[in-house]
């Protein structure tokens, strides 16, 4: 049964703009093992953060490095969570996650569906 869906949509010079004019961002919206990503693939990771939060009714609390995007042996993505989302997803009784991430013509769109 589906719990929530969530969608977002971010613009990959607009994020590059504000990790540009407060490095601190980075520690603050991506975990250690997304950083090393380029731009683009930080803005589809934090429209996901964005889409999960909203999938989860946007609770308050939420840490943004609790949601982590990762891949499958193909590349799929895939989200990783812990502590705050953990704890709210847990609440709704999510078991499982669909994620999907889309770029094109300088924006970046995800959107996830949480499960139970």
């Amino acid at each position: 049964m589906i719990v929530g869906i969530g969608v977002d949509i971010t613009e990959v010079a607009r994020l590059e703009a504000a990790l540009s004019r407060t490095p601190a961002l980075m520690s603050r919206l991506f975990a250690e093992s997304e950083r090393a990503s380029s731009v683009a693939s930080l803005a589809g990771y934090f429209a996901a953060k964005e889409a999960t939060a909203k999938a989860l009714g946007a609770p308050s609390g939420l840490r943004w490095t609790d949601v982590v995007v990762a891949h499958d042996d193909v590349g799929r993505p895939h989200l990783q969570v812990a502590d705050t989302v953990a704890a709210a997803a847990a609440r709704l009784g999510v078991t499982s996650w669909h994620v999907s991430i889309s770029h094109d013509a300088g924006l970046c769109v995800a959107m996830v569906v949480a499960e139970q």
